[in-house]
């Protein structure tokens, strides 16, 4: 298993950002439109663990598609962990999760990425592209919400 972890630190709200990744994801397209074309609730309900959700992403300058099960929700913590079970991804990786979890503290919002995976093979490289698009969409995310008047 390999994991990748990342953080970035936001000026928006973490509260909000928790939020979205919890039960709007489907928002997000409208956030980052160059990096999400599309998020559908596949089968459950937005917001609840054991949901599905369809993704439509551009990665590398490649449309790509995942479809992910919402496995963890902790509010408390304010993370949400996908895994992902059928898409792009599955052609490299076994196994690929990803957690996003907000440490919300007043004005200095800090949010953290975890990717965990298992390659098919020793040739597979490191997500680290994928880390940059995570992040690239945390950044849109974060300038949509400084644009938006209080």
């Amino acid at each position: 298993m390999g994991k990748l972890v990342s953080q970035i630190a936001i000026k928006s709200d973490g509260d909000v950002f928790h939020e979205i990744f919890r039960e709007r994801p489907h928002h997000i397209s409208g956030m980052s439109p160059a990096n999400i074309q599309k998020c559908d609730l596949h089968d459950g309900q937005w917001g609840t663990v054991g949901s599905v959700i369809y993704w439509n992403y551009t990665h590398d300058g490649k449309e790509c598609v995942a479809k992910e099960i919402i496995e963890a929700i902790d509010e408390a913590k304010k993370s949400v962990t996908f895994k992902v079970i059928e898409g792009d991804l599955m052609e490299l990786y076994n196994t690929f999760k990803l957690t996003v979890h907000v440490d919300a503290k007043g004005d200095d919002n800090l949010v953290t990425w975890t990717l965990g995976y298992e390659k098919k093979n020793e040739n597979v490289p490191d997500p680290n592209t994928l880390m940059d698009f995570c992040l690239a969409v945390t950044k849109d995310i974060e300038t949509h919400h400084l644009a938006k008047p209080n």
